[in-house]
């Protein structure tokens, strides 16, 4: 009897579905049949039929009895049915370019975060925290969104924007090739109202080029390419001792030499802390009698040399002087084991065309960071992956300009106005700058957005440690995940964050009494490891604190108004690269003709 009922009621829902389907094709059939008779009817010069589909399908000439079999045939048969299978394979068609290009990127995931959930991110919340942060802002009528905040993208399938605002700081995880150039970096770059600041390993169809014509309009652009990237002229230099006539700025300058060279897990070594120690002492020397960096080299090369002695003792810093002469009349295979170290960490200073961007060049204006946090000025640092001293130097560089924005900060009464942004694209390649996750604390309130981009978690691990990825991960206020996430315990890690959510299970079961169903509840991850690791390209996670965890679709800048005309900058700032390079390694002309 069971297996009766069962049946039975099998057999009533295909009877159901058939008839659903015959409904879906005859209603819309009948309908197109009827307007297209009368179409047909008016064109031939006949009346228009009352409204009477059903009729118009199956008895056509009780419609329209003056039309000829043709016509009917081909007004109340063929060209509806042609409709009908035409609307059919439109409706298919789009369907599977929806589901095949966009359909899964657009699907919306149960328990991500609304509009409402992240409302401080959205435009009126935004403006309202721009006005209240920025003095500037708070008689205008209307706002510009670039001057509320930097575009992070929009929720996923929606038109709504999702914004930092200019006390927020932000870490950026994102794989190559999977849109922190594109969707983060370049529509930051292009849209800061203030001074930016970008570090990278490239130039040629990177965010260098696609924002230097633009930026060029807004303020000076200055160009720090010791290893010529871009091939660019050297049309600046920039001192690094400026900042190293106190103890503790000559210690951070050793430590950029220090982190260029050294992973975290070493330099608290004995040889490693003793070389960054013989580093700030000679630099501390070096700026106080206003001397070049360059003749550090020397002071290393010669450890007797006593000039770095009587510089300090001049100056009154006796103590470390003591410290320098106690290193260099110490047992010489110590001393020369500790000055070998420094040499290899500033061995870069050795190169001339490296050292002619941190030495005085006569006729090239010198770079301050004072002036330029002040400005609406553009500072691109480029510098190869494992640049050893040459990264040393873009790193300190950038640290002196944040610690420069600090300054007027603290003078304009506690922000920059406009802010500045720093764009730290490859950091822990050309950026290492040892306490960032400790700066991170305070950047965001003193109106300074540093933006840290990073290829993988593991990877800000091996520069600052585990405690100092942890710090700044903890420190910032966005965190931006893109696609092409392979480590699976972060992975882990983000599902954890973002949480589970109740999924409804409905179980059916079937006895002598007939079928009954059950609903129960059930937890489960709103987004497993296995959906982040394959998060489709043009989407990204956002986590801010104290709100729940959104999926945006991001904005990339060819997409945006305006695109084509930076695309054709783009491109001749990339061909300007190439002719430059080129030139530079043609074979000699002499007047013999071509070298051999």
């Amino acid at each position: 009897m069971p297996g009766n009922a069962s049946n039975s009621t099998d057999g009533y829902d295909i009877v159901f579905r058939l008839l659903l389907g015959v409904l879906a094709v005859f209603v819309p059939l009948s309908h197109l049949a009827w307007l297209s008779g009368n179409v047909t009817s008016y064109l031939t010069g006949h009346v228009w039929a009352p409204y009477q589909p059903t009729t118009a399908l199956l008895h056509p000439a009780q419609l329209w009895p003056q039309a000829g079999e043709a016509s009917l045939l081909i007004g109340a048969r063929i060209v509806p049915v042609a409709a009908l299978l035409a609307l059919g394979a439109a409706v298919g068609l789009l369907w599977i370019r929806h589901k095949s290009s966009g359909g899964g990127r657009k699907k919306k995931i149960v328990g991500m975060a609304k509009a409402r959930d992240i409302e401080p991110l959205m435009a009126k919340a935004i403006t309202d925290k721009a006005r209240s942060l920025r003095p500037s802002l708070k008689n205008a009528k209307r706002i510009d969104p670039k001057d509320t905040g930097v575009l992070l993208g929009n929720i996923q399938g929606t038109r709504h924007e999702v914004r930092m605002g200019y006390e927020d700081v932000a870490v950026a995880i994102m794989a190559p090739r999977s849109g922190k150039t594109t969707s983060l970096a370049i529509p930051s770059i292009l849209n800061a109202p203030g001074p930016v600041l970008l570090t990278s390993n490239k130039a040629a169809g990177d965010a260098y080029t696609a924002t230097i014509d633009a930026r060029s309009t807004v303020g000076r652009v200055w160009s720090m390419d010791p290893q010529q990237i871009a091939h660019a002229a050297r049309e600046m230099w920039w001192n690094p001792l400026a900042d190293a006539k106190t103890l503790d700025g000559a210690g951070r300058l050793a430590g950029h030499f220090l982190a260029a060279s050294v992973d975290a897990s070493q330099q608290g070594d004995f040889w490693s802390k003793a070389g960054s120690n013989i580093l700030s002492q000679l630099f501390l020397a070096a700026a106080l009698d206003d001397r070049p960096i360059t003749d550090v080299m020397q002071w290393l090369a010669f450890p007797a040399d006593r000039t770095p002695l009587d510089i300090l003792r001049d100056h009154g810093f006796t103590a470390v002087a003591a410290q320098l002469k106690g290193t260099v009349e110490g047992p010489p295979e110590t001393r020369d084991g500790i000055y070998e170290t420094a040499r290899q960490y500033a061995a870069a200073l050795l190169n001339s065309e490296i050292a002619a961007w941190v030495t005085p060049q006569k006729g090239v204006p010198e770079f301050k960071p004072a002036e330029f946090v002040t400005s609406a000025d553009t500072l691109y640092l480029l510098s190869k992956d494992g640049g050893g001293g040459a990264s040393a130097l873009i790193a300190a560089c950038a640290d002196s300009v944040m610690r420069a924005a600090t300054a007027q900060a603290e003078r304009a009464g506690g922000r920059l106005d406009p802010p500045m942004l720093a764009i730290l694209d490859e950091a822990a390649n050309v950026c290492k700058i040892s306490d960032l996750p400790d700066l991170y604390s305070h950047l965001g309130s003193r109106g300074i957005i540093p933006i840290t981009i990073l290829q993988s978690y593991r990877q800000g691990q091996k520069v600052w440690g585990d405690a100092g990825m942890d710090a700044m991960w903890s420190a910032s206020t966005i965190k931006v995940i893109g696609s092409g996430i392979d480590d699976p315990d972060f992975a882990d890690k983000l599902s954890r964050l973002i949480g589970d959510h109740d999924v409804e299970t409905t179980s059916t079961s079937h006895s002598e009494s007939g079928k009954s169903t059950s609903v129960s509840m059930r937890q489960e991850r709103i987004l497993a490891a296995d959906a982040i690791r394959a998060l489709p390209k043009g989407t990204a996670l956002c986590f801010a604190t104290g709100m729940r965890a959104a999926m945006l679709d991001l904005r990339p800048w060819y997409l945006e108004p305006g695109s084509d005309e930076l695309s054709a900058a783009s491109a001749r700032a990339s061909k300007a690269i190439t002719t430059r390079a080129v030139a530079k390694h043609a074979p000699a002309q002499d007047d013999f003709g071509p070298a051999a």
